[in-house]
């Protein structure tokens, strides 16, 4: 009878000497590593956070409202709180338009009429197919994205005014707390040629019409103007120099 040599298993199920051969030649997978529970860590504790700007920059508005309470010991941080909660107001405030807005002629007594006291808001008359409505629309389209506390909205001419003459396309209207400000009728109004800055020095000759929202009152007002001058400027020596450029190929 040959010479066997037996092994075995222990009670907790470690390793036997031949499932370690086996492992060596490769015939069992590799021994799984011991289990080791995980490390236990204290969960921060919103008290124990230090308070600072950055800690109040990271707070939602909600958040923010909530704090009101629990900084009263801390008057620069309550201070800093009420400054972040404006900002993110003022923010708002200023975003709530920034593009042409189709309406038909149902919405125009709440898009226009009804629009809040502070909102100036221009209207274009428009047909499909007019070359002159293409040209001024994309103009207010760029307008709309720099003032984007002025709203812009677009209307078909006859949904607006019936039987209006197509022959006075385009037409800007300019409402201000449900009253007509201002009519510029025809492209011609806005220069031998029709860019951005010569609707907007048009648009704000005896009035703030477009607002950034930046700043209030007559602050507002002649910044506005002072920005629509330059940019104006600007754009006639861009357009004489392109002229140049092409006159001298």
């Amino acid at each position: 009878m040959g010479d066997y040599h037996f092994v075995y298993k222990d009670v907790e199920g470690a390793s036997t000497q031949w499932d370690d051969i086996q492992r060596k030649l490769g015939n069992l997978p590799p021994k799984p590593a011991p289990f080791k529970p995980p490390v236990f860590t204290v969960a921060d504790d919103e008290d124990s956070i230090a308070k600072d700007k950055a800690w109040i920059e990271d707070k939602t508005e909600e958040e923010l409202e909530d704090l009101e309470d629990d900084l009263d010991d801390d008057r620069f941080l309550q201070e800093y709180r009420k400054k972040r909660l404006m900002e993110m107001r003022e923010a708002v405030k200023i975003a709530r338009f920034g593009s042409v807005v189709p309406i038909s002629g149902s919405d125009f007594v709440r898009e226009v009429s009804q629009a809040p006291p502070d909102v100036w808001v221009v209207v274009m008359l428009y047909k499909d197919g007019f070359p002159e409505c293409r040209l001024l629309l994309e103009c207010i389209q760029i307008l709309a994205t720099r003032y984007t506390a002025t709203k812009f909205v677009k209307i078909i001419s006859t949904e607006c005014i019936p039987n209006y003459p197509d022959h006075n396309l385009p037409t800007l209207l300019v409402y201000n707390n449900g009253a007509v400000k201002a009519t510029h009728v025809g492209l011609h109004n806005f220069g031998r040629r029709c860019t951005p800055e010569s609707v907007a020095l048009v648009l704000c000759q005896s009035d703030p019409v477009l607002n950034d929202g930046q700043c209030g009152g007559e602050q507002s007002r002649q910044a506005v103007l002072d920005g629509i001058t330059k940019k104006f400027v600007e754009s006639v020596v861009r357009e004489h120099e392109d002229d140049d450029g092409s006159s001298s190929d």
